[in-house]
This record gives structure tokens, sequence and C-alpha cells, in this order.
């Protein structure tokens, strides 16, 4: 949970991918109060006997990943403050994910960041390999820094998204984004998408099917973000937001005029279950605009 006292762990691999998890973790540090924990997560030694492993292959592994711990720490030292002394460690592990995911248990990690695929197009996020294994077992949230957000001036965090509707996973990501808010006294925005008429019913039943059955899902969408409104701490800056639209791309839109960053449940998450059950978060990790907080389904 975000309230842990542990660092911000951030894994680095040298491309601008981790300069840009790199860039999210300050942020994040600053804003959370925790130092930084850098991890360069190598492949553990392969057995070539029973007696002995490949010692020279281990160096030279140890070797590269002191050097990427060289320039992150030129890195962070350039870019300024942080929320605390930054730490530096080398991991060897099976892979990235799982070096990342032991090191957040052992430190109580307030959070783990990873930067997006390095192919994505700059301004854009594409969670790779190693963020959608995390967030498939993270024990802290996990946020996914997009594509160029290094060459951004991040501020203070004033304006926290919450990708909502009534399941039990998307209220832990509002309580976690809630505490946070109330913690930075940053404003706290809901947003639930509705389905176009295309994607709730099939044409066959007819239009005035479909927008009957949408009348019903906006009241009572708009009926459930008004109860979650009513059950934020008083004197919080909160609103809620009703939109239109095919949820990942309509959320995969907000930007930094919107939001400072968005969070979500790790399940699914659609104002119509039975067409966009699961996935919404996998998917909305690939597109979105401005960083993305996933919250784990323990939390």
């Amino acid at each position: 949970m975000i309230e842990r006292s542990g660092p911000v762990v951030v894994g680095f691999d040298g491309s601008a991918s981790g300069e840009d998890a790199l860039a999210l973790a300050r942020w994040f540090s600053r804003v959370l109060g925790v130092p930084p924990l850098v991890a360069v997560v190598h492949p553990a030694p392969a057995a070539i006997s029973p007696a002995r492993v490949d010692a020279e292959w281990v160096t030279d592994r140890h070797r590269v990943a002191e050097q990427l711990l060289d320039d992150a720490r030129k890195i962070l030292s350039a870019a300024g403050e942080t929320g605390g002394p930054p730490e530096y460690r080398i991991v060897a592990s099976s892979s990235a994910a799982h070096g990342l995911h032991d090191l957040a248990e052992e430190v109580d990690a307030a959070m783990v960041v990873v930067g997006s695929n390095a192919e994505v197009p700059e301004g854009r996020l594409f969670a790779g390999s190693t963020a959608s294994r995390l967030l498939s077992g993270a024990p802290c949230p996990v946020a996914v820094a997009p594509s160029g957000v290094r060459n951004r001036r991040l501020g203070a965090l004033t304006r926290i998204g919450v990708g909502y509707i009534e399941t039990a996973e998307a209220q832990v990501a509002l309580d976690v984004a809630t505490r946070l808010a109330l913690r930075v006294s940053a404003a706290l925005r809901l947003y639930t998408v509705v389905a176009d008429e295309a994607e709730v019913l099939p044409m066959f039943l007819g239009r005035d099917a479909e927008r009957a059955f949408l009348a019903t899902a906006r009241e009572e969408y708009r009926a459930a973000l008004d109860r979650a409104l009513a059950g934020l701490p008083s004197g919080l800056d909160a609103a809620a937001h009703l939109l239109t639209g095919n949820v990942v791309a309509v959320l995969a839109e907000l930007g930094s005029d919107d939001i400072d960053v968005l969070f979500c449940g790790s399940r699914g998450y659609g104002p119509v279950r039975r067409v966009l059950l699961g996935g919404v978060s996998s998917r909305l990790v690939r597109q979105a605009r401005t960083p993305v907080v996933v919250v784990p389904r323990g939390e």
C-alpha cells in the first residue's frame, strides 16, 4: 500500500524506458516522502554442473549491472531532489519481474515503478513484459511511466484520477487514491465510462432497446458515482465524471490538463460488465497518456 514507509522501488535497465521509470520514481519519491530504491536485475547464475557455475559469466553480468547503477546515480544526481537519499541494489533473479517482486516484498515497498515498452511513440505508455508480469501479482501498487516522461517537468501532485465502477477492486483503488489525496492535499476525480450504443447490445434488438438500456445504465452509474462521492471524507476536493465511449480509449486520452496520475483496480473495469469484464487495466497501461498506478487485488 502507498502508506507503507518503504521506498519507491524502480527497475532500471539503461534504456530510455528505464530513464522514464527513474523520472517517475523520483517524482513519486518526492510526493510520498520516501527514498527511491533503484534496482538492476540481472539473470541469476545458471548451473553448468551441480558443483559449479560459470564464474566469468557471473562476473560479467555483475559488471554490467554496476555500470547501469552508475548511470542511474548520474541521472538522479542531475535531476535533483528526491524524497530521501537514493538507494541502489543489484538483484540476481530468474526474471526482472520476479526480482522486483521479491525486492518489493523484502523492503516493504510503497510502490514499484517500471517503464513502458521502448517502441511506443513518445507520450504514450506501453507496459512491457516486466510490467505485465508485475501487474499479475505485485505486493504493492505498480506505476507504469509513459514513454517520454523523462522529458517532462513533473511538478506537485495536484489532481488524482480514479477509474471507477462499483466493484470491490475499483473501491480499493479509490480508497488508496483518497488517502493519497488527503496526504498531499490533491483533488480527486472519479471517472466512469458508459459504452457506446454499438458496444452494448446486438443491433438486431433495435435502437430503441439500446437507448433504453443505455439510459438505465447511465442512471445507475451516475447513482454509483454519487454514492462514492458521498462516502469520501468531508473537505476533500472531489468530483465525478460520467463519460461515453470505449472505456479504455476514453481513459487513455485523459491528459495532463485533466489529471496528474490515474489509479485503477487490477481486475476488470467497465460500465457494462457483461461486455467489458476483465482486461481493462492491462489494456489501459498500453495506451495511457498519464502515469497509471494499478492497485493490486490484495490491497
